[in-house]
C-alpha cells in the first residue's frame, strides 16, 4: 500500500457483503465508505459499516488470547500466548475424543460469518464430530430449503424491470438490508404497489398501500388466506398453474378450509384486508415477495415459507422479469459446498450419531439443535456432550431459555470461544481467543441476495487477533489433521479454483457476480423431481411431513392455552434493530447512541391500564422468568402486542454478574420445549404470552 491509498474490500459486520472502500494513510485506515461501484450496494452504506473503524480500534476489542484462572465465569483470567491456547484447545478436545468419542465435542458456529463458517465445517468433518450447530433452524434456511424443495432454487425479487407490486413479509429491510430498502424504495417511487405484512410499524409500513398488522406468529394462516382468495376468485395465472405446476387441485381443496373470515379470527386483521392484499398482489404482475426473520421463529418456519413460494408460482411470478427470478452462484467453491466442507470425512455411522437424529427432522437437517445441545449437557440425553468450540457466538443471549443454557455451560468440561469480543457467554469460557475484523484479513467473501463474490483485503493489525479461518487452520494442524493447509492463505487459491484465478488477481478483479437467468425453466424444466413447481410434495409426504402447508398454532398463545393467556395476556414480538446485529455491537459508541438501553413498545392505552409511563422500568414475564426494560409508547403497535428488544446484555459492566446477561435478555423468556417445527426443529422465539408490569424502584 502507499500513502493515500483506497483499497477495496468487503464488510463483514452482517451478512449482506456489501463492498466499501477504505482510504488508507501511512499503512493506517482512516476512512472507510461505500463501494459506488459494487454491484451489490452502489456506494450505500448502513450504521454498523459506517463504524468500522470503531469495531477495528474499540477499546472492548479482545486482541490476546486468554486463559480462565478463576472460577467459570468469575472473569479473571491471564494473557497466554498463541501456542499455549492452541495447545490448551488441542489437548481438550483430543482427550474427550479419546475418552467418549469424536461426537462428545459439539462445534457451534455463531450469527453468519461466510466463508469463516466453511472453514469451521470442515474441521469438524475432519476432526470427526458429527455434532455442528448453527442458528440455520431460525434464520433464513427455512425458506432456502421452502424454495428448494417447492421450485428447485432460491428466488430473487427482480428491480432491474420494476414490479408492480412488492410485498414485504416478516422483514424490516432498512434495519437489516439497506440496499434492499433503497431498491424497494425506487420500485415504489416508479409506481409498484407496496403491501407490508408485520406486527410492527416500520419505515416501509409508513410507505406502504396496505400494513397488515397480524397477530404475531399467525403468518402462515395469513398466507394460506391469500391462497385461498386467490384460487377461489381464479385471479390465479391459469398458463402457468397448467403447464408448470403439481398439486393444484389438491391445494385449492386444502385451502378451502382458510376462507378470509376464519383467517381474520386467526390472524387479529379485518377480512376485507385479506382478500385485498390477496388481490393487489396476484392482479399486480410482476410482483416480488422480499420475506424475512420472521417467519422462521416458530414451529410453522419452513411451511411459512413453502406457502409464499405457492404464492409466487401460481401468481405466474417466477422466472420473469420483475419478477422472482433465479441466479447462478458465482464459479468458486462455496463455502458449504462438499469440496470445501468434506462431509463425507464422518463415517455413515457416526454421523447417524449426531445429537438430533432423535428428533426426527428432515434428511436435509445435519446441523444439532440448539434446544437439543442443552438437553445433551444437562440430561445426557441422548448422550453426554462434554466440550465445545464455539465461534462468534453469544449463546448465553441467543438460545432460548437462557438459564438452562446458563447450567449448560456451567456443566462442560472445557469451552474454548473465539470472538471480537467478550461477551457472556467467552466469560464462561476456559480459552479465549481474539478475532480479527473484516478489515484484518483477506478473504472471498459471497452476499445472499443477488449472489456476488467480492473480494475482502486487509488493512490494518489489531493486537495479536487472528482470522477466524487461521485459528481453524492452525488448530487442525496442531491436532495433526490432513486436508488443512500450511498457510490458510493458500486456501483463497483453492476457494477461487473454478474462475481459474488466483487471489492476487482476484485482487483486481473485485467482484465475480451470478448470473440472472429469466425464464429458466423453459430449458429443462424445475429441478425438482417432477420438473415442476411442487404446490403438493410427495417429498415431504414420504418423509412423514405435511405435503402442502398446515397452519399450526403456536404453543402459549391466547387460541392454544385461554388459561395461560389468562395471566399473562400480552402477545411478545421483537425486531432488529438498525444498529445492532442480533446480541452484538452494544460496545459501539456510536451505535449505542442511538439505541443505549433495551426497550419495550407498548400501546399507550395497555399502558394506561398497567399504570404505565413513557420511560418508566417494567417487567415482562413469562412463567420462566421476568427481564426489565424501559417502557416506549407508540399507537403503532396492537394494544395486545409488545415489542420486546432482544440480545441484550451490557458490556460495561464489568462488575456485574456475567455482564448483567439476565437483566434484559429476552432468552429468560423464551421456552427450549416441544413442539418445535416438525422440520427443522425450529423453536418459538416471538407470539407467546406475556404480560407487563411497572418495575419496583
Amino acid at each position: 500500500m502507499q500513502p493515500g491509498d483506497v483499497i477495496k474490500t468487503t464488510c463483514r459486520l452482517c451478512y449482506n457483503g456489501c463492498g466499501v472502500l477504505v482510504r488508507v494513510k501511512g499503512g493506517r485506515p482512516l476512512r472507510v465508505e461505500g463501494d459506488p461501484d459494487h454491484p451489490l450496494n452502489r456506494g450505500l452504506l448502513c450504521k454498523k459499516g459506517q463504524a468500522s473503524l470503531e469495531y477495528l480500534e474499540s477499546p472492548y476489542r479482545l486482541r490476546h488470547p486468554l486463559k480462565r484462572v478463576g472460577s467459570r465465569g468469575e472473569g479473571k483470567w491471564e494473557r497466554i500466548p498463541w501456542d499455549a491456547a492452541l495447545d490448551e484447545m488441542a489437548r481438550s478436545f483430543a482427550q474427550s475424543k479419546e475418552k467418549h468419542g469424536a461426537e462428545a465435542v459439539q462445534i457451534i458456529r455463531g450469527g453468519h460469518k461466510g466463508i469463516s463458517d466453511g472453514y469451521l465445517a470442515r474441521f469438524a468433518n475432519v476432526f470427526g464430530t458429527p455434532n455442528i450447530a448453527s442458528m440455520a433452524s431460525v434464520c433464513f434456511v427455512p425458506g432456502i430449503k421452502a424454495s428448494q424443495y417447492t421450485y428447485g432454487y432460491y428466488a430473487y425479487p427482480d428491480f432491474a424491470y420494476s414490479p408492480k407490486c412488492m410485498v414485504v413479509w416478516g422483514c424490516d429491510p432498512s434495519a437489516t438490508n439497506i440496499p434492499l430498502y433503497h431498491e424497494i424504495l425506487g420500485a415504489v417511487d416508479k409506481g409498484a404497489r407496496l403491501i407490508v405484512i408485520d406486527p410492527v410499524k416500520t419505515p416501509l409500513a409508513e410507505r406502504a398501500d396496505l400494513w397488515l398488522r397480524l397477530r404475531p406468529g399467525t403468518d402462515l394462516a395469513l398466507a394460506l388466506g391469500m391462497i385461498h382468495v386467490i384460487t377461489e376468485g381464479e385471479i390465479y395465472d391459469g398458463d402457468f398453474v397448467r403447464d408448470w405446476t403439481v398439486g393444484f387441485e389438491e391445494l385449492g381443496r386444502h385451502v378451502k378450509d382458510y376462507d378470509p373470515q376464519r383467517v381474520a379470527e386467526i390472524t387479529w386483521l379485518d377480512q376485507e384486508q385479506i382478500i385485498q392484499a390477496a388481490r393487489v398482489y396476484a392482479s399486480s404482475r410482476p410482483a416480488g415477495i422480499h420475506w424475512g426473520n420472521g417467519l422462521d421463529t416458530n414451529i410453522n418456519s419452513i411451511q411459512n415459507s413453502r406457502a409464499i413460494c405457492i404464492l409466487r408460482a401460481i401468481t405466474g411470478n417466477l422466472g420473469i422479469p420483475g419478477g422472482e427470478v433465479k441466479w447462478t452462484d458465482p464459479p468458486i467453491l462455496g463455502r458449504d459446498s462438499a469440496d470445501f466442507t468434506l462431509p463425507d470425512q464422518v463415517p455413515a455411522s457416526i454421523r447417524n450419531r449426531r445429537i438430533s437424529m432423535k428428533d426426527n427432522l428432515a434428511p436435509f437437517v445435519y446441523y444439532s439443535l440448539p434446544q437439543r445441545i442443552i438437553r445433551a449437557v444437562l440430561e445426557g440425553d441422548p448422550y453426554p456432550i462434554r466440550a465445545a468450540y464455539i465461534s462468534g457466538g453469544n449463546i448465553l443471549c441467543s438460545y432460548t431459555n437462557s438459564k438452562e443454557t446458563y447450567e449448560a455451560l456451567k456443566g462442560l468440561e472445557f469451552i474454548a470461544v473465539s470472538d471480537m469480543f467478550m461477551t457472556p457467554t467467552a466469560m464462561m469460557a476456559d480459552i479465549v481467543l481474539p478475532v480479527a475484523s473484516y478489515l484484518e484479513f483477506d478473504s472471498v467473501e459471497t452476499s445472499v441476495s443477488p449472489p456476488i463474490a467480492s473480494v475482502q483485503q486487509q488493512v490494518a493489525t489489531v493486537g495479536e487477533s487472528w482470522p477466524d479461518a487461521k485459528i481453524i487452520n492452525e488448530l487442525a494442524k496442531r491436532m495433526g489433521l490432513p486436508h488443512f493447509w500450511d498457510d490458510v492463505h493458500d486456501s483463497l487459491n483453492v476457494i477461487l479454483g473454478p474462475a481459474g484465478i488466483t487471489f492476487d488477481e482476484f485482487r483486481e478483479a473485485g467482484v465475480l457476480p451470478g448470473k440472472k437467468i429469466y425464464r429458466h425453466y423453459e430449458e429443462g424444466g424445475f429441478d425438482t423431481p417432477s420438473g415442476k413447481v411442487e404446490l403438493y410434495s410427495r417429498q415431504f409426504e414420504e418423509w412423514g411431513f405435511d405435503p402442502m402447508p398446515l397452519y399450526y398454532e403456536l404453543p402459549e398463545t391466547p387460541f392454544s392455552d385461554p388459561d395461560l393467556a389468562q395471566q399473562y395476556p400480552l402477545v411478545a414480538v421483537s425486531k432488529k434493530r438498525e444498529v445492532y446485529r442480533h446480541s452484538r455491537d452494544r460496545q459501539i459508541s456510536s451505535l449505542r447512541k442511538v439505541n443505549p438501553e433495551p426497550v419495550v413498545s407498548i400501546h399507550p392505552e395497555t399502558a394506561g391500564k398497567l399504570g404505565i409511563e413513557e420511560g418508566d422500568r417494567v417487567y415482562v414475564e413469562t412463567r420462566r422468568g421476568k427481564i426489565q426494560q424501559k417502557a416506549s409508547l407508540t399507537p403503532d403497535i396492537d394494544p395486545r402486542v409488545v415489542d420486546i428488544d432482544y440480545g441484550w446484555y451490557f458490556p460495561e459492566r464489568t462488575d456485574g454478574e456475567l455482564m448483567d446477561w439476565a437483566l434484559a435478555n429476552i432468552n429468560i423468556l423464551t421456552d427450549n420445549q416441544p413442539p418445535f417445527n416438525r422440520e427443522m426443529g425450529s423453536t418459538n422465539l416471538r407470539g407467546f404470552c406475556c404480560k407487563v408490569s411497572k418495575a419496583l424502584k
